[in-house]
């Protein structure tokens, strides 16, 4: 899938031109500079009216239905998102490639699916799940490509193209692919994100569809992370400032994820009330359905047995992989009343299979081969605005089956002033680990289990308190419990001689004492004339009888930076240094076996600083970026790591640029 998008880009240049011909060529002079925030595009005539098209018509649409309009600004938060993930990843820590695992600095444990999923969780950071892929609704043809350099041979490129065949039906093909070598020895990565949407609304507003198609995939290499990290990369030797030459435990094992989704929801309103000469509704009631189709495998493979994992089954030709089909259906109706709120029941259906391809019989004892079944539960979902309140919440509960158990989300927000905003969330739920927790099997002898009569479901509980003000910062606390808490980690009735991989004792377990933790972050930006100080500074604890939530105490990320005009306003430049600190604990070891992270308590690491020095430019629609990446790297100390055994990445210069086109 890595061209797909050259395939993309001359497939859509077709359909656009054979677009209605009443929409009007938006040329890309006309878009005006930061400061004017885009006031008009374009205009074209209707009923001998002009009608202006500003950047709040180009609109973004989230599987929650919230709105949001196309953003072509140049920020320290659209610095933050310039990323592999597109999201600010504050709470990451990459591993030294693009596309491999990140280990985590903080945690939320809510989940909008109700349901287990295959697992592999470190790898599944840059998959899109259905909750993710966004909906377009746009007056004209627009083009959002991101480019950035990777590490060592290769390229990243993200590009959507979106248009209406209609003024009710849009339509947006999208693909984000990506090699990268890698500085380490068998650490090449690459993947392939490929999503088309479409959506319609009829003329008079009764029934919407809305759609999308996804494809993906993530391969990468695994070599099991540094054998020798003492004497090749702590040590600073300048024989081993080549990473290449720095050996890793092993060199012919490969990781895979590949996943097939086919979306489909439609609504239709059999009743309809508008308020008189307004198109805004009154009164409706509408009926609803949703399709979802997924099929999705993980796989390990490796040329030859390896004792970091232990004996295996076999001597070469290794190959794990679980399979997860899921099929589901949601059944709605909808009552809406401008009084009286939004208010939606509906009826959930739920199949899954989770399979390996043969029954393992070990010690006498068999090890099932497959989790089959259905689930059926009912949920309901409210919404109401009441002058400055805003109130959501929505409610599941399971009839029948036994992945899940219930789920509840309850939201307020409060607009006290214009620039000050209290909200306060609760969210309580209860089901079972991912399905890689209940039952694995692999060609490798210790990692095979049957957990599906002795795992019980794991209950999340947690309180969530914002407050927004453009003065003072935003600021949140969240108090989360968990009872049940699933984890990987090394068998404690294993002792491990000196040489020995404890990866090779990795198992699944529950902690069946109550776990309490606590995430207090707060950001404000300082801005005098041309300069910014952008402060996010978060501080977590853990109350727990044993050890299986490990996290940094205090983690903070600081940008001081200088923006302003150049060229006559024809370039808005930013210029500054981040600089990230989180404080040492107990951090998390990869296994790459299993694409998991699991709890080790023998080696604390973190304490180090990160900083990076950026670049950053607008001219016109198109945001230039350049970063000195970890430009510390090379005097504050080789002893940066990711995770045990893999190191953080090296001081690096790389390149990109974002483009928005308008046709």
């Amino acid at each position: 899938m890595r061209y797909l998008f050259f395939i993309i880009f001359i497939f859509s240049i077709k359909i656009i031109s054979a677009q209605e011909t009443g929409l009007t060529t938006v040329k890309s002079d006309t878009l005006l500079s930061e400061k004017k925030d885009f006031k008009q595009i374009a205009k074209k005539e209707k009923s001998d009216k002009e009608e202006n098209i500003t950047i709040k018509d180009y609109k973004i649409i989230s599987f929650s239905r919230d709105t949001t309009f196309l953003d072509t600004t140049l920020t320290i938060q659209k610095e933050y998102r310039y990323n592999y993930l597109r999201k600010d990843n504050f709470e990451l820590l990459p591993l030294a490639n693009m596309g491999q695992a990140y280990n985590n600095l903080g945690y939320d444990f809510e989940s909008q699916l109700f349901y287990p999923k295959i697992g592999a969780s470190a790898k599944h950071f840059n998959y899109l799940e259905m909750e993710d892929v966004k909906y377009y609704n746009v007056p004209t043809p627009t083009t959002d490509a991101m480019f950035k350099t990777v590490f060592e041979e290769g390229q990243f490129l993200d590009i959507l193209l979106t248009f209406n065949l209609s003024k009710r039906l849009n339509y947006s093909i999208a693909y984000k692919g990506f090699r990268s070598l890698g500085k380490y020895n068998s650490s090449e990565s690459e993947a392939g994100n490929f999503r088309t949407t479409a959506n319609y609304q009829s003329k008079n507003s009764r029934y919407d569809i809305r759609m999308h198609i996804a494809a993906q995939d993530l391969i990468n290499e695994e070599n099991g992370g540094l054998s020798n990290k003492e004497g090749q990369f702590e040590s600073g030797d300048a024989d081993f400032s080549d990473r290449s030459r720095i050996d890793v435990n092993f060199t012919d094992a490969q990781t895979k994820i590949l996943g097939k989704r086919y979306f489909f929801e439609n609504r239709y309103k059999l009743i309809r009330k508008v308020k008189d000469s307004t198109i805004a509704e009154k009164t409706s009631l509408g009926i609803g359905h949703v399709f979802n189709y997924e099929t999705k495998y993980y796989q390990f493979t490796q040329n030859n047995q390896n004792d970091y994992f232990g004996e295996a089954f076999v001597a070469s030709t290794l190959s794990d992989k679980a399979i997860l089909k899921t099929f589901y259906n949601q059944f709605s109706a909808e009552f809406y009343n401008a009084t009286l709120g939004r208010l939606k029941g509906n009826l959930n259906i739920y199949n899954y299979n989770y399979y390996f391809n043969s029954t393992l019989i070990v010690n006498n004892e068999s090890i099932s081969r497959q989790i089959k079944g259905e689930e059926i539960s009912l949920g309901a979902n409210y919404q109401k605005q009441i002058g400055g309140f805003n109130l959501k919440g929505d409610f599941a509960y399971n009839l029948s089956g036994k992945l899940t158990g219930t789920i509840l989300n309850v939201g307020a927000s409060y607009k006290i002033a214009d620039d000050i905003v209290f909200s306060a969330q609760l969210h309580s739920s209860s089901k079972m680990p991912n399905f890689n927790f209940l039952l694995y099997q692999s060609d490798y002898a210790n990692y095979n289990w049957d957990n599906t009569n002795t795992f019980n479901k794991t209950s999340t509980n947690s309180l969530n308190f914002n407050l927004d003000t453009k003065q003072f910062g935003n600021a949140s606390v969240k108090i989360t419990s968990l009872d049940n808490y699933s984890y990987f980690a090394v068998d404690p009735d294993q002792i491990i001689t000196e040489g020995e991989s404890e990866s090779q004792f990795i198992k699944p377990y529950q902690e069946t004492k109550a776990v309490n933790y606590l995430k207090v972050k707060y950001q404000k930006e300082f801005k005098y004339k041309g300069f910014a100080l952008d402060n996010t500074i978060m501080y977590q604890t853990v109350a727990q009888s044993t050890n299986v939530l490990n996290v940094p105490q205090f983690t903070t990320r600081n940008s001081f930076y200088y923006s302003t005009d150049v060229f006559k306003k024809a370039m808005f430049l930013q210029t500054g240094v981040t600089f990230k600190y989180f404080t040492s604990y107990n951090m998390n070891s990869y296994n790459p076996l299993l694409g998991e992270f699991y709890i080790q308590n023998t080696e604390k690491l973190g304490g180090f600083p990160l900083l990076d020095f950026f670049i950053n430019a607008k001219v016109q629609q198109t945001r230039i970026y350049l970063k000195a990446e970890h430009f510390n790297s090379s005097f504050s100390g080789f002893n940066y790591y990711s995770a045990p055994d893999y190191p953080y990445r090296d001081f690096i210069v790389r390149f990109g640029v974002v483009w928005n086109f308008f046709s």
